[in-house]
């Protein structure tokens, strides 16, 4: 680890400080708290014994908040959000980069940017990928009836709605553990993720872009702004750029090189990442347009000054994916399995020294094993693995084959007192799964948790570590997020709206139903059959010369309604309309709750 008393990173996060605000928390329209300035003032304390003085000190740095000055011209507002919002200014306004997570939190910066800057009106919004803390605020930037250039990378709205639908509520509700959201602000508690401090909790919106990047080395004017764009698919979103200001000599690199090690795969679940596409397009970057910046900025984080920092920045940040995927895939060519590999992994040394290269949001450790199931997919080839007895089962096997929970109990103690906290969580977790009544086993694993979200420099493995000990105790919050909000709803296409019905299905309860209706959709010029048959609800565009059980006639809107109702109401239909009633009772419905630390 470096040395603590490097306060390099301190005086960039500093540096070009203008102003923030006075109010203590931002709220929704009914007074509900989305984000607290307050929550994290206990952070300016030195570091306890339950945190790690590395994540301490990067939480010191994400909780700063206010506007700075990056350049001339070139604004951000940081710590409003998980995320950073940026502010070009042009010849009639400004450009808006990344307007944050949610609508009240946009809304504040834009705020705070225009008190300090002049009432500058929005003259254009700049998504840079389709992850929602990066476009989800853009109704507090561009009201409604608002209209202005929304740029963003090809692909945008298929990967920043699809991840929302397809395993949105899953994903949610590992979210709760990776970001702590319902953890105490507290030593104790949650102290940040890494890549900020937490996510805001207000209302998420989407607007379809209006121009999209299509290639690389694409140039825009906006609003007299020249912008020079670099698409990097497969990097830290399926869809993502980057961005250099020639005039500015300034370039913006999203969230594709921040101050921290990303995730190859993120603990609330997603596609796995393509790190060697990642380290492929640094070094694009660099060779495009590092000579000619005096400026790194992100969507995360501070930025770099400085040519030569920001060349030996992106540098390093490419090394760091690159290493990662070429020495996992050298050591899986010796026959070495990816929780192995993970176990022998070191950085090179002028990374390990590198504050930018600590695992605060991604860690080596899961890194590797995403890098790993990348090529190698879940199984390790050992054929014991093939085929084993799922987790309850499993467990209430091993606690009877190690004489019950009376004999593991006083081991998981002592394993505990010694410091064996990975070991005692292993075996208490048998315990736990073969019987989730026995509240003294919930108790040390608990405390095990503990300990181990304490000692982690990494800010979501803590997160999970602490919000698995909360559940374990009983303190299991409800989930509010809904994976799918009014925007992102209104954006999905009508095949990923029958999509969204198809994973649904109850393939079992389906097995032997066989039904085919007809979608004609009269705002989209669409014509859609749905057919179910073996527990598949199949959709295709062509109409085979049977005709349908069922013909329904309504707009995209309706068909929304209709979806979340099931109401056919003012909709047109000629057939058997008793065939949507048995669809719509073929699919379940998705459990935000579930358990994770109990079977």
């Amino acid at each position: 680890m470096p040395p603590l008393e490097d306060r390099t990173d301190f005086e960039a996060a500093d540096r070009g400080f203008v102003g923030t605000t006075s109010q203590e928390t931002i709220k929704d329209a009914r007074g509900r708290v989305v984000w607290d300035f307050g929550a994290y003032a206990f952070l300016s304390g030195p570091c306890p014994d339950t945190a790690h003085p590395s994540l301490w000190r990067q939480s010191q740095l994400t909780a700063k908040h206010g506007l700075y000055r990056v350049t001339d011209g070139v604004y951000q507002v940081r710590g409003f959000d998980l995320s950073n919002v940026s502010f070009v200014e042009g010849e009639r306004g400004v450009v808006v980069i990344d307007p944050l997570l949610s609508t009240e939190c946009a809304a504040a910066a834009v705020e705070l940017y225009r008190r300090h800057r002049g009432n500058r009106p929005v003259t254009a919004v700049i998504f840079s990928h389709s992850h929602a803390d990066h476009f989800g605020g853009v109704r507090g930037v561009v009201p409604d009836g608002g209209s202005v250039p929304i740029i963003a990378p090809a692909g945008f709205m298929e990967h920043a709605v699809s991840e929302n639908v397809y395993s949105g509520t899953a994903m949610n509700r590992r979210a709760v553990f990776m970001y702590g959201a319902a953890l105490p602000k507290s030593a104790t508690g949650q102290i940040g993720t890494g890549l900020g401090q937490i996510t805001s909790a207000g209302t998420i919106s989407l607007i379809e872009p209006t121009l999209h990047v299509t290639r690389t080395g694409q140039e825009e004017a906006i609003d007299g702004v020249r912008i020079v764009f670099q698409l990097t698919p497969g990097t830290e979103a399926p869809a993502e750029m980057n961005f250099f200001l020639p005039d500015h000599r300034a370039l913006c690199m999203a969230e594709n090189a921040t101050h921290n090690l990303h995730n190859v795969l993120t603990l609330r679940g997603a596609l796995v990442r393509d790190a060697r596409v990642w380290s492929r397009y640094l070094t694009e970057a660099i060779e495009m347009f590092a000579a000619d910046s005096d400026v790194l900025f992100a969507s995360h984080h501070w930025p770099t000054w400085g040519t030569r920092e920001l060349a030996v920045f992106l540098s390093q940040q490419r090394d760091l994916y690159a290493y990662l995927h070429d020495q996992t895939l050298r050591l899986l060519n010796q026959g070495h399995t990816g929780l192995e590999i993970a176990e022998m992994m070191e950085l090179p040394p002028a990374l390990d020294r590198a504050w930018h290269a600590r695992g605060y949001y991604g860690s080596v450790s899961h890194n590797v094993k995403a890098v790993y199931q990348r090529y190698m997919g879940w199984f390790d080839g050992n054929p014991a693995h093939l085929w084993e007895l799922p987790a309850q089962e499993s467990a209430r096997r091993h606690v009877e084959l190690m004489g019950g929970a009376r004999n593991i109990l006083p081991k998981a103690e002592e394993a505990y007192q010694a410091g064996e906290w990975r070991w005692a969580a292993q075996i208490l977790n048998y315990v736990v799964f073969a019987d989730p009544a026995d509240t003294a086993a919930k108790e040390l694993l608990a405390k095990v948790y503990e300990k181990l979200g304490h000692g982690s420099e990494n800010g979501t493995w803590r997160n999970f570590y602490l919000q698995g000990a909360a559940e374990l105790r009983g303190d299991k919050p409800q989930n509010p997020l809904d994976s799918v909000g009014t925007d992102l709803a209104r954006a999905l296409s009508a095949e990923q709206i029958f999509d969204s019905l198809a994973i649904r299905i109850n393939g079992p309860r389906a097995w032997d139903t066989r039904l085919t209706i007809d979608w004609n959709l009269t705002d989209r010029k669409e014509e859609i059959r749905t057919s179910v048959a073996n527990g598949v609800l199949i959709q295709t565009r062509s109409r085979e010369a049977t005709p349908a059980d069922l013909t329904v006639t309504l707009t995209k809107t309706q068909l929304l309604a209709l979806v979340a109702s099931g109401d056919l109401g003012g909709v047109q239909t000629s057939g058997d309309r008793q065939a949507l009633n048995t669809l719509m009772g073929l699919l379940d419905d998705a459990d935000r709750d579930f358990n994770i630390v109990t079977p």
